[in-house]
């Protein structure tokens, strides 16, 4: 959408140069430039402003996302170590949460599973799994038994997270608002062409001003989706999370 977005401001910052041509002269002198002047500080302020609660929304919520891999490799890491100190009854347990990793990164990250050829689906997820075989355990003692119940809470927090992560909305930036940004700023930009006869120094300014509006776009865009595109959340953490036995 940013380099559409590109092409459409572009597209009414060349119109309104070829308009102004054929315009009669007051309509762009006097008091008629003082109101398209006007007119364009209100939807450029109005631009401004939607474009900071964008910018703002997505942040947050690609923060909370990349939060939310990180609580999830912690508490893998954490599941681990309590069924390594579990013993030995606990060692199949280990090798089965390594093999449902990559299936549970795989089942977040689609978009990259896709590419890979991987299904993206996993018929039983790994915290669930964990969850019913921890209640197979069989505590020999006290200190068996707690690190079983704390195992049993870690593994309810790796579902509840992983749910949260699979249910988001692939693309969690507002696709409505986006697109009344970029009629405003085509509006903008035509009224920026029609004030003045263009000229090789207000050309260059125009281009390197529509360049960075749709640039602005473009990242509000791809914070929008933390598990693709070219800033997305990083899985090297949860991948690297289990260390092999």
């Amino acid at each position: 959408m940013a380099t559409i977005a590109f092409v459409l401001i572009l597209g009414g910052t060349i119109l309104g140069m070829i308009v102004r041509d054929r315009l009669p002269e007051h309509h762009t002198t006097g008091d008629s430039k003082e109101v398209i002047r006007l007119a364009t500080a209100l939807v450029g302020t109005l631009t401004a402003v939607v474009l900071a609660l964008l910018f703002a929304q997505t942040r947050t919520a690609f923060e909370q996302t990349s939060a939310y891999v990180s609580r999830l490799a912690i508490d893998m890491t954490e599941l681990d170590d309590l069924l390594a100190e579990y013993g030995p009854e606990a060692a199949p347990l280990r090798k089965t949460l390594r093999a449902e990793l990559g299936p549970l990164i795989d089942s977040i990250w689609r978009e990259d599973a896709i590419d890979a050829g991987r299904p993206t689906t996993v018929s039983k997820v790994s915290s669930e799994t964990t969850r019913y075989r921890l209640r197979e355990l069989k505590p020999q003692n006290a200190v068996q038994a707690s690190l079983q119940a704390h195992a049993l809470q870690i593994s309810l927090d790796i579902t509840q997270i992983r749910l949260g992560l699979i249910a988001q909305p692939p693309d969690s930036s507002s696709r409505p608002f986006m697109t009344v940004v970029v009629l405003w700023l085509m509006f903008i930009f035509t009224t920026f062409s029609l004030s003045a006869k263009p000229n090789p120094t207000l050309t260059t300014v125009l281009f390197i001003c529509i360049l960075s509006a749709s640039g602005a776009i473009y990242l509000v865009l791809e914070l929008g989706l933390p598990f693709g595109g070219l800033m997305q959340v990083p899985n090297h953490l949860l991948r690297g999370a289990l260390a092999p036995i």
